[in-house]
């Protein structure tokens, strides 16, 4: 895999790198079976999107620097929600924005661009970002949920 340096922190100097465009494009393609590269782009915009409404703060800012520039500006470009939407409600806005979507379609389209995600942002900022989200989503990200104890 080729990955692009990219400055993280320009007071360090610090250099990290990062997958491009196209390599988080062919995750995708080849995690949701797309047939076309240009399916799996247009899908990840859709997701993206609507994710970067959805994370704000620290962990929106460290998600876009996770990922490939690109997907950092789809995600930054996005106003932030005024209510946090039910994993059901997040897939529901997906599957409105994809012609021809069923809920069960967008719920493959999420979990195809976001089980591409953990092992680009690590254990620590999915915790994080999960922790910013109504409970249903981990299973988006192709993590286990698991069942808060009963006190």
């Amino acid at each position: 895999m080729t990955t692009v340096p990219t400055l993280t922190d320009p007071s360090d100097g610090r250099i990290e790198d990062r997958p491009t465009w196209s390599e988080l494009i062919e995750e995708v393609r080849e995690s949701g079976q797309y047939p076309t590269t240009a399916e799996a782009e247009r899908v990840t915009r859709i997701v993206l999107s609507a994710l970067g409404g959805h994370v704000i703060g620290d962990e929106r800012v460290d998600l876009a620097r996770a990922l490939p520039e690109e997907a950092a500006r789809v995600i930054a470009s996005q106003i932030p929600a005024t209510r946090p939407l039910t994993a059901a409600e997040f897939v529901d806005s997906i599957a409105a924005r994809i012609a021809g979507a069923t809920p069960a379609t967008a719920r493959w389209d999420a979990s195809s661009v976001l089980s591409v995600l953990p092992k680009r942002v690590g254990d620590d900022l999915l915790e994080r970002i999960l922790g910013q989200l109504p409970p249903g989503y981990a299973l988006l990200f192709g993590r286990a949920e698991l069942a808060s104890p009963v006190e």
